[in-house]
């Protein structure tokens, strides 16, 4: 199976670096069956490669998703057609909302995820609530030990803690989350042994991710 994603990295830089000179529909459906055989087509192989192996890991079914190459140029000054980067993810089906994993090729990033894009607002309440305990101990422990094996945290969303807390407590940057992502970037090198690195990443993230799933 590996063999059928082997060039994916390549394979979509090069049409990517193409695209991004020619981001227009004329340039995109004279080269769609490209795009099917070199990237699509490779793209769903990998997902479904990797889908029961991170089921394994985490004891739950799978979904997966192959982003569409179509922006949503609905609300944005920006009016090229295509996006310039492959994304991809596997979404756990256990109970509530769970932590989703990502995998994404540009020209300047080949870069794993895990986390929740944004909380909504009970869940926000319930983060708050519960980081601010000896419980953000526990997970600050956990996302630093990420941090040290190269993983990158998405900066707060909020510039300052939120009312009740006082901005010297010792979870502050936690509080000032509305979402908590993990991100990791593993190279071009990865190609060869692709989905051996992303399951790698997938599972320095899952300390993590495991605190997510228990205050949810």
């Amino acid at each position: 199976m590996s063999d059928a994603f082997s060039s994916l990295i390549s394979q979509t830089r090069t049409f990517m670096s193409e695209l991004s000179q020619n981001n227009n529909r004329e340039w995109f459906t004279e080269n769609k069956e490209r795009y099917e055989s070199q990237l699509k087509k490779p793209a769903k192989h990998l997902l479904d490669a990797i889908a029961p192996e991170l089921s394994k890991m985490l004891d739950q079914p799978v979904t997966t998703k192959l982003f569409r190459a179509n922006r949503d140029v609905r609300f944005s000054k920006d009016k090229t057609p295509y996006t310039l980067h492959l994304h991809m993810m596997w979404s756990p089906q256990g109970n509530g909302t769970q932590p989703v994993y990502f995998f994404g090729i540009a020209n300047d990033y080949v870069t794993t995820g895990a986390g929740l894009m944004g909380f909504d607002k009970a869940q926000q309440s319930a983060w708050r609530a519960w980081v601010s305990e000896r419980e953000g101990d526990a997970l600050q422990s956990k996302v630093d030990a990420a941090l040290k094996d190269g993983a990158t945290l998405r900066k707060p969303e909020l510039k300052r803690v939120p009312s009740p807390f006082e901005k010297d407590h010792p979870r502050a940057d936690l509080l000032r989350h509305k979402s908590l992502t993990l991100w990791k970037e593993i190279g071009t090198a990865a190609e060869a042994g692709l989905e051996a690195a992303i399951l790698s990443t997938f599972k320095e993230f899952n300390p993590v991710m495991d605190d997510l799933r228990s205050f949810l």
